[in-house]
């Protein structure tokens, strides 16, 4: 087997970073991904650097494992071609917003009804009980909502964005594994399922598994919502004589350790640090005194003497630097690829493993419509038909001869 999902066709009409990255996922573990893009193609095929128009770095970095076909849902005639792929679909996923998916005539309930095995996933902003639903939303708005913002402030004393697309991507890893498990459903039942899967909730729960904190109670204990350890402003990278190094004693042993190599062995017995729980009551206090000690010696030193008492570190690492981490140039995570119209390109490797069914980059970033011939054939339009689309403008081949 290519991989634990060969054989399963997933029908994508998800665009920008939430849903490609999901499909993404399901791609790399042997689906096959049909994208299927308006004719103007993803609006991030133009975001970012890039040598072609049309095949920016964003696009690159969601789009691996995957086939292009353009159709134009807003004719009968693209919307015929994309009945025609879903009898025989196994998944069917959209981050288009409920209702206007619903007046394309593909709402959940039209699809399976056509389809009563096929996986329906609405990628939405909202679940769809809810007053907010059928709203747009985009991973900036959805960290306002979700918390994620307003906890940076905690920090820095203004609300922030975190520095990488952490909504979509988070809430794309929730897609991709509510997909997987309808599908383990269906092997068991043969039926499929409508699955809802929206941002707001999902990184509330993701942001809630930590800061519900002692709100978790009913009603809540002291303490409030926040979970003290990771807002503990000494929480950060400790400055060391030339540089910075990330360290988390955490266990009795590895603080006992630390305070004996330091050359205060008493505060074991200390009774704000003797033990996790007392030390999860003083954490800031704690992470204090630690960064002021951390300050007397070089980096290298202290990574050669924690690794030796066995306590977690870690140098800072530019992103820059990443492709010449030694754990990851030893097992090639950044591997080399030759593009047919891109060139040369550098694509980070698929990082879980599978002992008996790996996942693979098989494909490449496809170009806008580069497989709609192939995929409309599949289905049965004959030359003739195909042909007639493209001048029509249903859909596209990049590779047609005029």
């Amino acid at each position: 087997m290519a991989g634990p999902l060969a054989g399963i066709k997933v029908l994508d009409l998800s665009s920008v970073v939430f849903g490609p990255f999901c499909t993404q996922q399901l791609g790399d573990l042997g689906a096959d991904i049909i994208k299927v893009e308006a004719p103007q193609g993803d609006t991030t095929r133009t975001t970012g650097p890039r040598k072609s128009s049309h095949m920016a770095a964003l696009f690159m970095g969601l789009n691996r494992n995957k086939r292009s076909l353009v159709l134009d849902l807003k004719t009968s005639l693209g919307k015929d071609a994309l009945w025609r792929l879903v009898d025989e679909a196994d998944v069917f996923v959209h981050s288009i917003r409920p209702q206007k998916i619903a007046k394309l005539g593909f709402g959940h309930e039209d699809v399976l009804s056509k389809n009563s095995r096929i996986i329906y996933a609405g990628l939405h902003g909202y679940r769809s009980d809810g007053p907010y639903a059928g709203q747009p939303a985009y991973d900036d708005v959805i960290q306002g909502q979700s918390g994620t913002a307003a906890l940076m402030a905690r920090l820095i004393g203004e609300p922030r964005y975190t520095p990488t697309i952490i909504a979509d991507k988070t809430v794309g890893l929730y897609a991709s594994n509510a997909i997987t498990a309808a599908l383990f459903h269906r092997e068991r039942t043969g039926v499929g399922q409508f699955v809802e899967i929206p941002m707001l909730e999902c990184m509330t729960a993701f942001n809630m598994v930590e800061h519900l904190f002692a709100a978790t109670f009913d009603p809540p204990i002291a303490g409030g919502m926040g979970y003290t350890r990771v807002l503990a402003p000494w929480r950060r990278p400790y400055k060391t004589m030339d540089g910075y190094i990330c360290m988390l004693a955490y266990t009795d042993p590895q603080w006992e350790s630390f305070w004996s190599e330091v050359g205060m062995p008493e505060m074991k017995h200390d009774p704000r640090f003797d033990t996790l729980g007392s030390r999860s009551d003083n954490i800031n206090e704690l992470y204090q005194i630690a960064g002021e000690l951390m300050i007397s010696r070089l980096t290298s030193d202290w990574i050669k003497t924690l690794n030796k008492l066995e306590i977690p570190c870690a140098q800072i690492t530019e992103i820059e630097d990443l492709p010449r981490d030694p754990h990851l140039s030893a097992i090639n995570f950044f591997a080399h690829y030759t593009h047919p119209t891109e060139g040369n390109v550098v694509l980070p490797d698929i990082p879980v493993r599978f002992q008996k069914t790996e996942g693979s980059i098989s494909r490449l970033q496809p170009n806008l419509g580069e497989h709609s011939a192939e995929i409309l054939a599949e289905v049965g339009f004959s030359e003739g038909e195909i042909s007639e689309m493209v001048q029509t403008g249903v859909t596209a081949d990049p590779f047609k001869e005029d």
